[in-house]
């Protein structure tokens, strides 16, 4: 049979104020397009289908009706919740999915009670088991485990080793008579950021081994982490990575999905098919005149979103005028070289000094050389004062 494997869409992402809605209309429509034309038995979603747990109606409209087109293609669709998403929404919404031939699990289930789903895929005629495990905080783990392995679970066992009891009830079932597969939302240690990810449920106690996956399971398909990787373990473990770069830390990413062909008791055959639709990111350098010339030579600049490095000293304005170079710049920065502290004369007795002096050493201490806003100061100043003598 043949699955397509995605995570992270992070729907509804602003970056530094600018939707992404359009961006992420043409990537899902692209991925819908993948499914099609590959022809897969299951679609395999990793989780953070939204980039917060109370998404707009614009952005539920959009993931809805994407999960919708990939259905409609005649795949099997199976989706999990990430700690971006909201469990319980998604449970919700469980019934009127699978009215839809739609499965969604938001928290962990036991087995009998859609940790696992079953069917047979349409072009092999192949039955095919995938459990399914969401995020899984380290406050809900100790429930978590107990509700899906039914067994006494001691409150000082560590996080993966919850995990690894979940992992091991959701697979017990699994053997060489069907397709095994996993689909989780989770941090397997060792694995590489890409740069977007919420680090306080990536890194410390919210990890698990990739060992932690049994032999017997013949893919395993991971969200979370952004960057597309692939894991040492019993079985193939794959991380499809974000579709597109969810922000400045993943500008190096390519987005893809991964589509495998796989067999009972035989490993994959899986490839990655590149996504050409995301706006990329990225991140220049130069001074304002540097920027317009580098426009000049790079048209395709102005066709992605911007981190931009400023090497000027700060001035009023400075912004505006890299935005009207570079209309996508998001992010405007000084570059640190050129925002190295300075330190103004120490002035012992402060109390002698005038306002507009006092006023000129904060600007030193801040880099900004710009004598428009010592003008500007002395202005207010004056207009200050002078009404205060009149009232």
């Amino acid at each position: 049979m043949r699955f397509l494997h995605t995570s992270d869409w992070h729907v509804g992402k602003v970056l530094k104020g600018r939707p992404r809605h359009d961006e992420h209309a043409r990537v899902l429509a692209e991925i819908v397009d993948i499914a099609a034309r590959e022809q897969v038995d299951a679609v395999l979603i990793a989780g953070d289908l939204y980039d917060t747990s109370a998404p707009s109606p614009e952005a539920q409209r959009l993931v809805v009706h994407a999960l919708l087109r990939l259905r409609a293609v005649g795949a099997e669709v199976l989706l999990v919740a990430g700690n971006h998403d909201s469990a319980a929404t998604f449970d919700a919404y469980r019934p009127l999915m699978a009215a839809a031939g739609i499965s969604v699990t938001g928290q962990a289930r036991p087995p009998a009670d859609g940790g696992v789903v079953t069917f047979t895929a349409r072009t092999t005629g192949e039955p095919v088991r995938v459990a399914l495990l969401p995020f899984v905080s380290q406050r809900y783990a100790i429930r978590a485990a107990e509700l899906v392995s039914r067994t006494p679970v001691d409150n000082a066992l560590g996080y993966d080793q919850r995990i690894r009891d979940m992992i091991g009830a959701l697979t017990d079932g699994f053997d060489g008579d069907a397709v095994n597969l996993v689909l989780a939302h989770l941090t397997v240690t060792g694995g590489s950021f890409g740069g977007g990810e919420r680090p306080a449920q990536s890194v410390f106690e919210y990890h698990v081994p990739a060992t932690a996956f049994p032999a017997t399971a013949n893919y395993v398909a991971l969200g979370h982490l952004h960057r597309r990787q692939s894991l040492p373990s019993h079985c193939p473990v794959h991380y499809s990575g974000s579709p597109i770069a969810v922000d400045f830390g993943d500008q190096d990413n390519v987005g893809c999905v991964i589509v495998g062909d796989v067999a009972p008791g035989l490993p994959p055959r899986v490839r990655d098919v590149p996504l050409a639709t995301a706006t990329p990111l990225r991140t220049v350098r130069g001074t304002v005149e540097e920027l317009r010339q580098r426009v000049a030579e790079e048209p395709a600049l102005v066709e992605a979103w911007l981190r931009v490095f400023v090497r000027e000293p700060a001035r009023a304005g400075l912004r505006e005028e890299v935005v009207s170079a570079l209309p996508n710049a998001v992010d405007v920065r000084i570059d640190p070289e050129m925002a190295a502290p300075v330190h103004p004369p120490v002035h012992s007795e402060r109390g002698t000094r005038t306002p507009a002096q006092l006023f000129a050493d904060y600007l030193a201490t801040e880099a900004v050389a710009d004598p428009r806003l010592g003008a500007l100061f002395d202005e207010l100043h004056d207009l200050v004062t002078t009404t205060s003598m009149t009232d």
